[in-house]
C-alpha cells in the first residue's frame, strides 16, 4: 500500500513535546543554535515557545526525532509533504536537507518571518465556509489581504495588515462565511508582507547545499512534485509569501493512489484537515515522541 509522511508546521506545538525520545536531537539542537532551545521546548513558559523564532527549530526538531523513530520500523513513504514550515521536515526525510543545516535554517526563518511586519501591524483569520472564489475576490477588492492557506474544504486562513483582515473579515461574513476566527500569530504569514524575510532567507539558502530528493516532495507553493534541489531551494524561498495549498497537495496524493497518510510530529493538525479532503482516507499521527 502507498504511503505518505506529512510534517505540521506552527499551532501543532505543546510544551514538553518530545519528552523522552527527543532529548538526544535537542542537545544537537542546542549546541547547534547557541541557545537552551531544549529548556523552551520541554518546559517552557509557552509564551516563549510560541516566539516563532523559538517554535519553528522546535517542531522541526521534534519532527524529525519522530521520523527518525518512525523508519526504524517502517518502510519509507512514496512521498512525502509538509504544511508551511513543516516542508523543511519533509526535506529531510526526503534526505534533501541535513538536520544540522535545517534546524539553523528554520531558525533565521522565524527571526525573519518576525521582523518583517512590525509586531501588531499584521494579522492572520481561519474562515470557515464560503467559496474560495469569493475569499479571493474580496481579499483582492480589499487590499493588503490575502489567501494565505487552503487547509481543507471549507477552511482557508487570511493574512495580511491588521486592518485589512478585519475589513474583509466583516465582508466575508455578509458573503456567507460562517465563522471568522483570528488566530494567535506574531506575524502575518504567508503573503507579500513576508517579502523582507524571503528576501533575507534566500541569502542564508545560498550558503547551503539542498539535494535532489530521494522522495519525491509535493510542495506547498504548486501542490505538484518536486525532487531537483535547485527546485527545491526556488520553492522554500517562494513559500514565504506565497499561499500553502494544502488541500490541493492532498489531492494530489490521493490521486495518485496513496491513500494511507502517517502525520509525523507533534499535534493531529494535519490528520483532521485530511480527513475534511479525504474522507476515504487512513490517517495515522505519529506523536509519541
Amino acid at each position: 500500500m502507498k504511503s505518505a509522511f506529512v510534517f505540521p508546521g506552527q499551532g501543532s506545538q505543546f510544551v514538553g513535546m518530545g519528552k523522552d525520545s527527543a532529548e538526544p536531537l535537542l542537545d544537537k539542537a542546542n549546541t547547534l543554535l547557541g541557545f537552551d532551545l531544549k529548556s523552551i521546548v520541554l518546559h517552557g513558559p509557552e509564551d516563549e515557545l510560541k516566539k516563532t523564532a523559538f517554535l519553528q527549530p522546535a517542531i522541526f526538531t521534534i519532527s524529525v526525532a519522530a521520523y527518525q523513530k518512525l523508519i526504524t520500523s517502517n518502510q519509507l513513504p512514496s512521498a512525502v509533504a509538509g504544511h508551511s514550515l513543516g516542508e523543511y521536515a519533509a526535506l529531510y526525510a526526503a534526505g534533501a536537507l541535513s538536520f544540522e543545516d535545517g534546524v539553523k535554517l528554520v531558525h533565521l526563518r522565524g527571526k525573519f518571518m518576525q521582523e518583517a511586519v512590525p509586531e501588531g501591524e499584521g494579522a492572520m483569520a481561519a474562515l470557515l465556509g464560503g467559496e474560495k472564489s469569493v475569499i479571493v475576490e474580496i481579499c483582492a477588492k480589499v487590499g493588503h489581504v490575502w489567501p494565505a492557506n487552503f487547509n481543507s474544504p471549507g477552511q482557508v486562513v487570511i493574512s495580511g495588515k491588521k486592518e485589512s483582515v478585519a475589513q474583509a473579515g466583516e465582508q466575508l461574513k455578509a458573503a456567507g462565511v460562517k465563522k471568522v476566527i483570528p488566530l494567535a500569530v506574531s506575524a502575518p504569514f504567508h503573503c507579500p508582507l513576508m517579502q523582507p524575510a524571503a528576501d533575507k532567507l534566500a541569502v542564508e539558502l545560498e550558503k547551503i547545499t539542498i539535494n535532489d530528493a530521494k522522495i519525491p516532495v509535493v510542495c506547498n507553493v504548486t501542490a505538484t512534485y518536486v525532487t531537483s534541489g535547485k527546485e527545491l531551494k526556488r520553492l522554500l524561498i517562494e513559500q514565504v509569501t506565497a499561499s500553502v495549498l494544502w488541500e490541493e497537495s492532498v489531492q494530489k496524493l490521493v490521486a495518485d493512489g496513496i491513500n494511507n497518510f502517517v502525520e509525523v510530529g507533534p499535534g493531529k493538525v494535519l490528520a483532521g484537515l485530511i480527513k475534511k479532503i479525504s474522507p476515504e482516507a487512513t490517517v495515522k499521527s505519529f506523536t509519541e515522541v
